[in-house]
C-alpha cells in the first residue's frame, strides 16, 4: 500500500481551518477554489464530488474528531481497491496552522498520480483556507 503525505502551512488559526476541513458536506467547495462545482450528499456518510471537468467521486465519511481536528474519508469506486485519506489540522506556536494530508491507496500504480495531483492541488488548499 502507498501513503503519500504533504504538510501545508496555513496562514490562519487552527480553529478557522478546521472550520472548513471538518465539514464534510461543504468544505471541499470552500477550499477549492474552483476545482470542484458540487459537493453534495448522496447518504449520510457518503458525498459526492464534481470537478470542473465534469467528473464525479464518492467519498465515504470514516471519522471524524473534533479535538483531535482530524476528518478521515474513504475514495470509493473502480480506481481503487483500497483508500483511506485523512487531514488534520495543528495549532502551530505563532497562531498559524499545519494541516497534514495523507492518502493510503492501493493500488501503488495510483502513487505517482495521486502525489502530483495533491501537489497541484496545496497551493489551492492553502490559499483557500486562509482566506476562509
Amino acid at each position: 500500500m502507498a501513503t503519500v503525505v504533504r504538510e501545508i502551512v496555513v496562514d490562519a488559526s487552527p480553529e478557522s481551518v478546521w472550520a472548513i476541513v471538518g465539514d464534510f458536506e461543504s468544505g471541499p467547495m470552500r477550499m477549492s477554489g474552483g476545482a470542484l462545482t458540487g459537493s453534495r450528499m448522496v447518504r449520510p456518510d457518503v458525498r459526492e464530488l464534481t470537478f470542473a471537468d465534469g467528473t464525479t467521486a464518492r467519498e465515504r465519511l470514516v471519522g471524524r474528531d473534533e479535538g483531535a481536528r482530524r476528518l478521515a474519508y474513504a475514495w470509493i469506486g473502480d480506481e481503487v481497491r483500497h483508500d483511506n485519506t485523512s487531514m488534520q489540522v495543528f495549532a502551530l506556536d505563532d497562531g498559524r496552522s499545519r494541516l497534514v494530508w495523507t492518502h493510503d491507496t492501493l493500488p501503488d500504480e495510483l502513487t505517482d498520480w495521486l502525489a502530483a495531483t495533491m501537489d497541484r492541488t496545496a497551493p489551492l488548499l492553502r490559499r483557500h483556507l486562509a482566506a476562509g
